[in-house]
């Protein structure tokens, strides 16, 4: 299995790399840092959408709190960021353990929470998938830590409780004489 781990991460660490690609990658890797762009995302629909305010509120949290829970398990596995010679990662992370990757484990629950609160933020997997193909493009993770992270990820997008959805208060009834 190591074997075809390192085998795919060395194919996208030397396969379809252009600056432009290359900056997007980093770019989307510095919007799920700490799972803050999805925190981002579920306070703004927070806003927009109060009768589900409280269910985006959720959704927001569910970004830092799955890094939160993500660093647990690098400390107890413990597992190196990957090292191909002559292929440096091409962008810096905040420790030394990959194993699962946190962009991939936020951005799966997040979109997963999403999506249950209004199927048309399906959307969320669009940005969700990107930015874990990016983890290993860049060198920062091995493509298994992203696989992990994406189940563990859509796990608890499926598992957190939601708050239902507060109906809006009906206007007062008139009363014919």
């Amino acid at each position: 299995m190591r074997d075809l781990d390192v085998k795919i991460l060395r194919a996208m660490r030397t396969r379809g790399h252009t600056p432009a690609v290359e900056r997007a990658a980093r770019l989307l890797g510095k919007a799920g840092n700490n799972g803050a762009g999805w925190f981002l995302a579920g306070a703004a629909l927070a806003a927009a959408d109060r009768p589900r305010r409280s269910a985006w509120g959720v959704a927001a949290a569910l970004g830092p709190a799955a890094i939160g829970l993500n660093f647990g398990i690098k400390l107890i596995v413990k597992r190196p960021r990957p090292v191909l010679k002559g292929l440096p990662p091409l962008g810096g992370a905040p420790s030394s353990l990959s194993f699962p990757s946190a962009h991939s484990t936020s951005s799966f629950a997040v979109a997963t929470a999403m999506t249950r609160i209004d199927r048309r933020a399906a959307v969320a997997f669009v940005p969700a998938v990107a930015i874990s193909a990016g983890r290993p493009y860049l060198g920062m993770h091995y493509p298994s830590d992203v696989a992990v992270g994406v189940v563990l990820g859509t796990a608890l997008g499926l598992a957190v409780p939601l708050p239902r959805r507060r109906e809006e208060p009906l206007p007062p009834k008139e009363e014919t004489p």
